[in-house]
């Protein structure tokens, strides 16, 4: 079964840390560009922070530069985020996807995971 499950999300105060992870099973992470995405409670899917494959090349959406940090371990077939210095407005249900561009293209999301900063 193709399948990204994200995993780590939780309740931490505002200040806290935490690491997210998504896992692929079925196919191989190392090919694909990662992409790490958030949703807020009645508010639009934003782009956090993106890793590409050929290079390792990574951005981060303003809001998150200098706290988030995107890492690949491809051993383990995983994507990280970590995120230190939470802030209340960084609560939302956190997706990771998985692009896979040219021929053969394919595209998966993950089901999300909640992170919720309290103040």
């Amino acid at each position: 079964q193709l399948q990204l499950v994200e995993s780590g999300g939780g309740l931490v105060q505002s200040g806290g840390s935490l690491r997210l992870s998504c896992a692929a099973s079925g196919f191989t992470l190392e090919y694909y560009a990662i992409g790490w995405f958030r949703q807020a409670p009645g508010k639009e899917r934003e782009a956090v922070s993106c890793i590409r494959s050929t290079d390792g090349n990574t951005n981060y959406a303003d809001s998150v530069k200098g706290r988030f940090t995107i890492s690949r371990d491809n051993a383990k077939n995983t994507v990280y985020l970590q995120m230190n210095s939470l802030k209340p407005e960084d609560t939302a249900v956190y997706y990771c996807n998985a692009d896979l561009t040219g021929i053969g293209a394919r595209n998966y999301w993950g089901q999300g995971t909640q992170v919720t900063v309290s103040s």
